[in-house]
């Protein structure tokens, strides 16, 4: 668990990446291929971004249901783009039962063949607006503001933890509104409480807009999106919304009688993100030591080591660690931390070494590190280090107890402005605007960031830019700069400058 394992971002980003999600603690490979295991760190961060979420979705008055996790065939058929769009990605079920071979263990039971073929959700759409049919008839009805906490598989040969499995956990917003301009303004409601929750939960800033037509949704009328630049210049994708206008409504034959006695197709939404926020968290902040994790949403706070030899210092430092540990609980954080006290630990193991578990707290990603030891006890002081700064710059010696409560509490605020100030200065750095192809061929390679190029706006010009650089176009800001130009490629008129990168 010795963090000069860990292989350097600057030697291979993509171990760098492994091998923290591995010695943090994070998830492992699972048996089923493709799959992960979510280890209890890690799951603890996913519960930590899950409350946060959901209480910005209960802010803006969405509730939770929860559905199927088989759909029929027919169903996905009937949104014909979407499952055009899905159809490589699907699990299918073709039977329902095994039965036992003498000397050969199981075999599928042929007799068990089902009259439909079912497919393991890879987004729930299309079973959602199957069951809203029965759910609206009026527009007293609407609108429907429903969010499902669920797995979805999406059958990937390339896969990578958190960031790209076969099966991951996320939420699925799917809304029903009575007119087109409600469902618009949720569409970009929802986009602005996932931009919220990068940047002042995650600490990750991101460009804001939607997708181009080849990026989008299938199905979707248009796709926005929030998108971030990890510390190797890749994007992320880390959420979107979308508008799907009344395609499943048509689909599925959700009517309602509106205030005029006017038969009307209900407009809808859908918006989600995934348990591949964790990634963003993990290359967006961490080092060569290991994980960094924003105070917001990391599981443990703060940690106290307490050090001694002697039965007699042992029982002295470990009082006033516990003495310590309950004045940190007590902190005035709650409504910054979601309404959750402050998360504290103190270390007795007595089988490692103190140096062992600064090491295993740094690799973890702990924010504040406590050192109490009998000559800070008899100072009346302690020893505080802060996880994003580097060596000496991180500690703080001789902190009195009776200030330290106050002062971990300030180390936490600071430590999660820093930890967005420095991601945003990256990414601002990392940003270029560019003019020719020539130039931008170079460029995507080296040095390599998000690109402000213009585009003519074709699918056909978008698909030999990815086909020939592997970059894509990840997001039309809302806040560009009104700038009308030539596109890099055809020379023909462009309407403004797109973000290209390459991305996970």
């Amino acid at each position: 668990m010795a963090a000069e394992k860990i292989t350097s971002r600057a030697k291979d980003y993509s171990q760098w990446y492994l091998d923290i999600v591995n010695r943090a603690g994070l998830a492992e490979n699972s048996d089923v291929r493709g799959c992960m295991v979510i280890k209890p760190h890690g799951y603890a961060i996913w519960e930590k971004i899950q409350r946060s979420l959901d209480r910005l979705f209960k802010d803006t008055g969405h509730v939770n249901a929860y559905f199927p996790l088989f759909i029929p065939k027919s169903f996905l058929a009937r949104e014909e783009q979407m499952a055009e769009g899905f159809a490589k990605e699907c699990a299918v079920i073709t039977h329902h039962r095994l039965k036992a071979i003498p000397g050969r263990g199981v075999e599928v039971d042929p007799e068990s063949k089902l009259e439909e073929p079912l497919i393991v959700r890879p987004t729930s759409e299309t079973i959602i607006w199957n069951t809203y049919r029965n759910w609206v008839q009026s527009y007293r009805d609407l609108p429907l503001l429903i969010n499902q906490w669920a797995n979805v598989v999406r059958w990937e040969m390339r896969t990578r933890l958190f960031l790209r499995t076969a099966e991951f956990l996320w939420q699925e917003g799917h809304t029903a509104h009575a007119t087109q301009q409600e469902a618009e303004e949720e569409t970009r409601r929802m986009v602005e409480v996932y931009r919220t929750f990068a940047e002042d939960w995650m600490a990750m800033p991101v460009l804001v807009g939607p997708k181009s037509e080849g990026q989008k949704f299938p199905g979707a009328i248009y796709t926005l999106c929030i998108e971030a630049m990890m510390q190797d210049k890749k994007a992320l994708q880390a959420g979107t919304s979308h508008f799907l206008g009344q395609n499943f409504a048509k689909a599925f034959d959700v009517k309602f009688q509106d205030r005029d006695g006017k038969v009307e197709y209900a407009w809808a939404t859908s918006w989600g993100v995934s348990t591949r926020l964790i990634g963003g968290l993990i290359m967006t902040h961490s080092d060569d030591q290991g994980l960094v994790l924003p105070p917001r949403l990391a599981p443990i706070h703060a940690v106290i080591v307490p050090i001694y030899k002697s039965d007699a210092e042992k029982s002295a430092v470990l009082e006033a660690a516990n003495k310590l540990a309950q004045s940190i609980r007590d902190l005035p954080l709650r409504e910054w931390l979601n309404y959750e006290p402050v998360s504290v630990k103190v270390d007795d193991r007595d089988q490692y070494q103190p140096g062992f578990k600064f090491n295993e707290w740094e690799l973890k990603g702990v924010p504040v590190r406590v050192e109490l030891g009998p000559k800070d006890l008899a100072k009346g002081a302690c020893v505080l280090a802060r996880r994003d700064l580097p060596g000496k710059e991180a500690k703080e010696m001789g902190v009195p107890l009776a200030n330290a409560a106050t002062r971990i509490g300030e180390m936490l605020q600071a430590m999660q402005k820093a930890l967005f100030d420095r991601a945003r200065n990256f990414r601002d750095q990392n940003i270029h605007e560019i003019n020719t192809y020539d130039e931008f061929k170079k460029s995507i390679e080296e040095p390599g960031g998000f690109f402000l190029a213009h585009w003519d706006g074709t699918r056909e010009t978008e698909d030999r830019i990815a086909a020939e650089t592997k970059a894509t176009i990840r997001c039309i800001p809302f806040d560009r700069k009104q700038e009308s130009g030539k596109c890099m490629v055809t020379g023909q008129p462009s309407e403004g400058r797109v973000v290209f990168a390459k991305a996970y």
